[in-house]
Parts: structure tokens; sequence; C-alpha cells
């Protein structure tokens, strides 16, 4: 997919849509729909709705929280009604606030599942590094005030690589029925003033990676040495690890899928991060022990055609 798509107004869409989709998660309490707050399902599903003229309901690869923004989150529907590629991207731009956009809409197999399927999910944690705070991009960003040593973040961050149990940076109200996960890589890096925590594991517990981010900030600015990641992860004390970092530096820029062909590839984000260069689905998926589990669970109930 380019820069420029081209998105087809003649022959019809329906049956099982995926959508990639960009949000600002600043005005919103997060992706899942709520009684009480205005989220980012919710908006896109009264803009499909009026595309489609029936109630649609979306499921999405990821939740993401509260002020938290996506540059590529992938969400499915299903629908009987037959609109064209353009309808289902700018006809439904068109009914959606300026803060939420869809770049990309396709068909895809009825076996495809936005969460379900997807075996690897990866955010970009972006810090500006500087004395005062920016007053551009400010809800974009996280602000630390104190040099940051991006090389030694790095290297106390290496440790969290693999399938361990993640409780030390897990929030109070994680409702997952269990603590491990298999974090893909982890990468810290400074790009100017901006440093930028990139990170992709097959799925995140809940605060994971702002309570991983709050602690490595708290190493690169000298207040901890580089073995407390490490005795964190041996600990499985969330009282000992480092802050929370603020929801508003957190962007969700790729889910992966085992068939990636079906969706289009785009630059990852956010916008700013886009020149450097690295397209989505371009890295390899480490298959872990969790993953083959649920790969062969997957062929159990679909076939091994489907996995």
């Amino acid at each position: 997919m380019s820069l420029f798509p081209y998105f087809d107004e003649h022959a019809p869409l329906q049956g099982r849509i995926a959508l990639g989709i960009e949000y600002d998660g600043s005005a919103y309490c997060g992706w899942q729909r709520l009684r009480h707050a205005p989220s980012v399902q919710e908006s896109l599903e009264t803009a499909l709705g009026k595309i489609a003229r029936c109630p649609i309901e979306l499921v999405a690869s990821g939740r993401t929280d509260s002020g938290v923004h996506a540059s590529r989150q992938v969400a499915h529907f299903d629908t009987s009604a037959q609109r064209t590629q353009k309808a289902w991207v700018m006809g439904v731009n068109s009914k959606l606030p300026r803060d939420i956009r869809v770049h990309w809409a396709v068909s895809v197999p009825d076996y495809f599942h936005a969460r379900a399927s997807a075996i690897a999910r990866r955010y970009r944690y972006v810090i500006y590094n500087g004395a005062l705070p920016p007053a551009l991009a400010h809800q974009q960003v996280a602000w630390h005030r104190s040099p940051l040593d991006e090389a030694r973040m790095h290297r106390a961050a290496q440790v969290l690589v693999g399938e361990h149990d993640f409780s030390a940076f897990r929030a109070a109200k994680c409702q997952s029925s269990t603590p491990w996960r298999h974090l893909h890589f982890i990468e810290v890096k400074r790009y100017g003033g901006v440093v930028v925590i990139d990170v992709q594991a097959n799925a995140f517990l809940y605060h994971m990676i702002r309570n991983i981010a709050g602690t490595l900030m708290a190493i690169g600015d000298g207040r901890y040495p580089e073995e407390w990641c490490e005795a964190l992860l041996q600990g499985k004390a969330r009282e000992e690890a480092g802050v929370t970092a603020p929801a508003h530096g957190l962007h969700f820029v790729d889910s992966r899928y085992a068939q990636q062909e079906i969706l289009p590839a785009t630059p990852l984000g956010p916008l700013p991060l886009a020149f450097l260069g690295e397209w989505s689905g371009e890295r390899e998926v480490p298959i872990g022990e969790y993953m083959r589990k649920r790969r062969e669970a997957f062929k159990l109930q679909f076939g091994d055609s489907r996995s």
C-alpha cells in the first residue's frame, strides 16, 4: 500500500471486512464502548452504521486505554450491506471526528478475527526529553525533564525479552488469567530530543508497557542501576517497580497476523516517526511455547489451511 492508495469505487465489499484505523486517544476513555464516556469504538460504529444503514459491531485487535493513541489499530466487522471500498473508507471518514481516521478497508476470510487471530501487538512509547515540556504535540508525547541515557535504558530492558512472568509490571486491576507473556523485542533509541521505547509481544498485561516505561526512565536518569530491571522481573512485586508512565506517550503501532499478506502494509507510526522507513509486517515474529499452544488449538478448531 502506498501513501496514496487507490480505493475501488465499483466492486462492493460485504461479509467480513477489516479496517486499519488511526486515532488520537486524548478525548476518549479508550477503545472500548462505555455507557458513561466517549470511546473510539462508539464513534467508529456510529459512522459505519450511517454508511451501512444498519448497526455495526467492531472487534479490535487490542483495547487501548484512556488517552492512548493508535496509528494502526486493526478491527473487523460483519455486514450484509454492499458498499464499495471507497465508501467504507472515505464515506466513513466523512462521518468521523477529526481525531479518528480509517486508512484502509479490505475483505477478509470468515476465519479472520482481529483479536483472536493476532500473533503480535507492537507499541511505541514516545518521550520528549528536554528541560521544558513541549507546547506542540504535548498530548502525543510524555515529557521527562532529566537527561536520559537511552543506551543504558536499552541494555537494562533486554532482560525482558522472552517468555516471562511479568507480575512486576502488571497493574493491580489487570484481569488476565496469567501474568505470562512473550516479549519479542524491546528497543530504546534516541532521535534528537525524542526517546522512543519500541516494544512487541504476543500480548500485553494491563498497564504493562507504561510500567516498563516508568521503570526504564528511572534507570535512564540514573536513579536506579541497570540491574534493577532484572531484579524486578525476578521479584514479581509491582510495588517495587517504577511509576506508571503517562498514557499520552503510548502509541499502538501494529498488529501482526500469521497471514499478514491479507492486510495492507503501512508505514509504522506515529506520524513523526514514519520517516524511519519501517513498514508493518517487516519483522519476523518469534514463536514461543505460549503461541505454539494457541496455534495448535486454532488448527484443531479450523484446520491446518487456516493457521
